[in-house]
């Protein structure tokens, strides 16, 4: 209620500002390199990442400093990975809901999700995003019979540098909304978890266009993933 009044009477402001950073922001390309693969030893553990840009490793040169690669790398020394990256800029929940759709089933151990930010910017209700959300929770439950889902709560948009104010201040108020849902639609999940990645969003750790994780983010949201992995996974 008080976001959709605040942007109300913000919208003046708001969409010049929306319009400024569209053209201002640097468009940076996805992370190079390997989206699927076989790598380590160990028991078996099949890991599929979704999502948008930040999945997709926007912010680094290549796949091994963003977050599938340094992820994989920490596992790989426990496990035998089989891994896969499905994430593509822009993505908003019903694109990655599409995305599985289109996938042949296969069964998977740990999903890993990376969705929100394009949701926030493109004003889906809370309310409409907590039910794509659990649409896509069952697709993967269904579909590919997933061990457990590791989801990611949108980043913290109020402290993206990117950002001029008031806009800043109104997208992460919606941030914040959105991962109030995704708190319940946790709960209300058997086998899904909020990993927090547990940094501080310190502005010199992103990347050149202060919207994306750099590598040194990465590392520690990879870090996190890791130690929820090796807590409810048999090494």
């Amino acid at each position: 209620m008080l976001n959709t009044l605040s942007t109300l009477l913000l919208l003046p402001i708001l969409l010049p500002q929306g319009i400024y950073v569209r053209l201002t922001t640097p468009k940076l390309p996805e992370a190079k390199g390997e989206r699927s693969g076989v790598l380590g030893q160990g028991n078996p553990l099949s890991v599929l990442i979704l999502g948008d840009s930040a999945a997709a490793g926007v912010g680094v040169d290549c796949q091994s400093q963003a977050l599938s690669g340094q992820l994989i790398e920490r596992l790989k020394a426990h496990y035998q990975i089989e891994w896969r990256l499905e994430a593509k800029t822009g993505d908003k929940t019903l694109d990655v809901i599409e995305r599985l759709e289109t996938l042949d089933a296969f069964e998977v151990d740990v999903v890993i999700t990376s969705i929100g930010v394009n949701d926030v910017t493109s004003s889906v209700s809370p309310n409409d995003w907590y039910h794509q959300q659990q649409r896509m929770i069952d697709l993967l439950k269904d579909k590919f019979s997933v061990g457990s889902v590791l989801m990611t709560p949108v980043p913290p948009m109020h402290m993206f540098p990117a950002l001029p104010q008031p806009l800043r201040w109104c997208l992460g108020l919606r941030a914040r909304e959105l991962n109030a849902h995704l708190k319940k639609l946790i709960h209300a999940n058997e086998n899904c978890s909020l990993i927090e990645p547990g940094f501080e969003l310190d502005h010199s750790l992103m990347a050149s266009d202060g919207f994306h994780p750099g590598p040194k983010l990465y590392e520690q949201w990879a870090e996190a993933l890791t130690q929820h992995i090796y807590r409810f996974q048999p090494k």
